[in-house]
């Protein structure tokens, strides 16, 4: 097997879009790199890149060419540094538009990440939160590909590449395969929080920098329209659009086309086992498109064709 490859880019991108390549690699090798936090902060907390969400790469891909998906295998995020900040107030779009009226100011509150205990807790609680300490549960808020057709999609967005989507379940042992559009995927990452709710409600989860640790496969000839994740028990398709039910229409599309292809199973068959065990999540519903995520159980699949 071959050494991991490390990767510190010199420059971080605010969209992801067709551009030079920052490192090339085989299909197959693992990658590592540190990220910046959303608002271009390194782990030494030195202001190193705009917001929003700075992104690491693009990393090309030998072989990869449109109509094929790249597969990426979330192996490791690991803190680089024991502090994280949220918002200290809830998003507008997520309430009553006459209770948002009286929200309090969108400030920047810091958390404590204590790496040895594996927690993560405010630096200054408020009033009934003095006993609030949370698992440090690190995720890759946005990732992706370089999207078709000479578009550039900002990292504060997302869309059938990827993206910003903030996204819980993109964890370790996680794995997600994105359409390929461009020569090589052109792969970023960036944007990692170590903890956050479903939906990203803050508009943050807890904002840091991190070491990650992924390897980037291409599947030749798998062509797909929106990413594709696996667990060790669950298969998920993602769908990123506002409003929030045109995203659940991609995610159960997506879904309902990899049953059909995968698993040989008709509109009929695909309708009773959606119908009674598919289940949904939000990703986030703060960003211009909200992401939602649609799953099953392998345990209640049939065996792939």
């Amino acid at each position: 097997m071959k050494d991991a490859l490390r990767f510190e880019p010199l420059a971080w991108s605010n969209v992801l879009t067709e551009m030079p390549a920052a490192l090339r690699i085989a299909s197959g090798d693992i990658v590592i790199t540190e990220t910046l936090d959303a608002a271009g902060v390194n782990a030494r907390g030195e202001k190193k890149a705009d917001r929003p969400n700075p992104m690491n790469g693009p990393i090309f891909v030998e072989g990869a060419e449109p109509g094929d998906a790249l597969r990426v295998e979330i192996l490791k995020i690991d803190p680089a540094r024991d502090t994280g900040w949220t918002s200290a107030a809830l998003s507008a779009n997520v309430l009553d538009p006459e209770y948002a009226r009286n929200l309090p100011p969108r400030d920047h509150v810091e958390w404590i990440i204590d790496r040895q205990a594996s927690t993560v807790k405010l630096e200054k609680p408020l009033p009934g939160l003095e006993n609030l300490i949370l698992p440090y549960a690190p995720m890759i808020g946005c990732f992706g590909v370089a999207p078709s057709g000479g578009q550039a999609i900002s990292t504060a967005s997302s869309s059938n590449n990827g993206g910003n989507m903030d996204y819980r379940g993109f964890t370790v042992g996680c794995s997600v395969s994105f359409p390929v559009s461009v020569p090589g995927a052109l792969f970023f990452l960036g944007d990692c929080h170590a903890a956050q709710g479903d939906g990203e409600i803050a508009g943050t989860g807890v904002e840091t920098c991190c070491n990650v640790e992924v390897r980037l496969t291409v599947e030749k000839g798998r062509t797909i329209r929106w990413p594709r994740g696996e667990t060790q028990d669950r298969i998920f398709t993602v769908g990123n659009a506002r409003p929030l039910d045109q995203a659940l229409q991609h995610a159960t599309t997506e879904m309902v086309m990899w049953l059909k292809s995968d698993y040989g199973l008709s509109d009929a068959a695909t309708a009773h086992l959606l119908g009674q065990a598919v289940r949904y999540e939000v990703g986030n519903v703060f960003n211009p498109a909200y992401t939602m995520v649609c799953s099953v159980a392998k345990k209640w699949l049939p065996p792939k064709l």
